[in-house]
């Protein structure tokens, strides 16, 4: 879906969709534009804009689905897409301004947390050691 196609949407429909809010989303492309401001031009055009740039990372990291289904959906190719997500996420990395703090800041009593993110992708199985009953 187009960022074009998005404008239509609800605040709540917008969040269920990208995995952000719209403000959020707003702030992802105004870094993205000052980091556009500074980078050197060369070949042709882009084909996508800088919302759809933004909107293809969010979607990779919301679905991890592979390069190819998104590169098939954008109707890019999958090394556009690859290229855009990494751009993305060093622009945003370097800005700091989407940091998660770390497990310090969980533990310090003064503060509540805003944001808590966990991996819960892998958990380790308990098995026997070899030659134990």
């Amino acid at each position: 879906m187009r960022y074009e196609q998005t404008l239509r949407l609800s605040n709540r429909e917008f969040k269920r969709l990208v995995g952000v809010q719209r403000h959020t989303f707003n702030q992802i492309v105004n870094v993205l534009q000052d980091a556009a401001s500074h980078r050197q031009t060369r070949g042709s055009s882009k084909k996508l804009c800088l919302e759809d740039q933004a909107l293809v990372c969010l979607t990779y990291w919301r679905e991890y689905r592979t390069y190819f289904h998104i590169a098939s959906d954008w109707q890019v190719s999958q090394a556009t897409v690859c290229r855009t997500v990494h751009w993305v996420e060093n622009i945003l990395v370097n800005s700091g301004r989407f940091r998660l703090g770390g497990k310090k800041s969980l533990l310090a009593p003064s503060k509540t947390p805003k944001t808590v993110a966990m991996d819960v992708t892998e958990s380790p199985i308990e098995r026997p050691k070899y030659g134990q009953k």
